[in-house]
């Protein structure tokens, strides 16, 4: 079998996305996750007296522990059938790559298993976000005057 009648064989079998309600729900979902933020945001600055700055970066540890606690225990993966890149696309999304890459080699040990593979699916997030900022940065320094 040539891949042209594999390819014209699995699209008969594949079910279709509805694109135009995967991204209605991932619009919502990534809005409810960003909603959520901006309250523990709130909370964390009237009801225990943190600057803004403090308080969203506890924010933000606190919906990266919820993602890689709700993808170590299996559950991060039913909801992201349900959520679509609602739940990928924010922050939570970074985290659950980190924490399944490393679920997957913990059996290898901490530094070759979790260690070594750690950065396995998020490094090419890394890399690409740094390179990109250096760009940015130097033209706009460069056009803009810094």
């Amino acid at each position: 079998m040539n891949k042209e009648s594999y390819k014209k064989l699995t699209s008969k079998i594949i079910p279709k996305e509805n694109k135009v309600k995967n991204g209605i729900i991932s619009f919502f979902v990534g809005g409810l996750i960003g909603l959520i933020g901006q309250i523990m945001v709130s909370v964390l600055e009237n009801n225990f007296d943190l600057a803004h700055k403090d308080a969203t970066s506890i924010m933000i540890v606190i919906l990266i522990f919820i993602a890689s606690l709700l993808t170590a225990i299996g559950f991060f993966d039913n909801l992201v059938s349900k959520a679509k890149a609602g739940l990928i696309v924010p922050i939570t999304g970074f985290a659950h790559a980190m924490t399944s890459s490393m679920l997957d080699y913990k059996k290898e040990g901490f530094v070759t298993g979790i260690g070594a593979n750690a950065f396995k699916l998020t490094g090419s997030v890394i890399l690409y976000g740094v390179v990109s900022a250096y760009i940015f940065g130097t033209i706009r320094y460069l056009f803009f005057g810094g």
